[in-house]
């Protein structure tokens, strides 16, 4: 499976951009920068079929409204966070950036267990609050696509919005994961599933 990662926005977030087939991908998070985004689909002649939110902080949503009015790719976010993509103070847009936040006018809910099709690849969604109380995973194959609950040796903050005893919660939910997952998160490097049982002292914690 090919996945580019680009660093957009103010806090460097992680956009994943995944190969669904046919020259069809889906983006997981845009923290910003749209035009940097969309000019490398017009480079790479690829069509954006869905935009995947993890939640709905602003540097994980910032270019989501240019991209979504440029492709008119659907955006799909949890319910518990959808409020976030129409309110700068919640999102926490007026605390990170002088620039005017574009409310993002449509979106798809999803919750606990949904699955959202894109081209030929299936994303299930995970819901693990703690960063955010609509706080997702998205996982295809072998592929957990993390967000800001879990990074490569740490877990996302609970302080901007979150809940230290639902984190608790969701991270025992990707402990228990058997599978050794790839895991690609919104900040940082790749890591995997197995490698963080093993080292991350949030999850031997538990």
């Amino acid at each position: 499976m090919t996945i580019r990662t680009l660093q957009l926005g103010e806090l460097a977030a992680n956009c994943h951009i995944i190969d669904c087939g046919n020259g069809i991908c889906a983006a997981v998070d845009i923290g910003n920068d749209p035009d940097r985004l969309l000019s490398w689909l017009e480079e790479q002649k690829y069509t954006l079929c869905a935009i995947l939110l993890t939640h709905g902080h602003y540097d994980h949503i910032g270019g989501v409204e240019a991209v979504r009015e440029a492709t008119g790719a659907p955006v799909y976010i949890h319910e518990a966070d959808a409020p976030m993509l129409q309110d700068a103070s919640r999102n926490l847009a007026a605390h990170i950036t002088m620039a005017p936040y574009r409310n993002v006018k449509e979106y798809v809910i999803v919750r606990d267990g949904d699955e959202i099709t894109a081209g030929e690849r299936v994303f299930r969604v995970l819901h693990t609050p703690g960063h955010t109380s609509g706080s997702c995973c998205f996982l295809t194959d072998d592929i957990l696509l993390s967000g800001d609950t879990l990074f490569r040796g740490s877990m996302g903050r609970t302080d901007l919005g979150g809940n230290p005893a639902e984190m608790r919660r969701s991270l025992k939910q990707l402990a228990s994961i058997e599978e050794d997952l790839r895991v690609y998160s919104g900040h940082g490097d790749q890591t995997t599933l197995n490698y963080e049982k093993k080292t991350n002292p949030y999850l031997r914690s538990l």
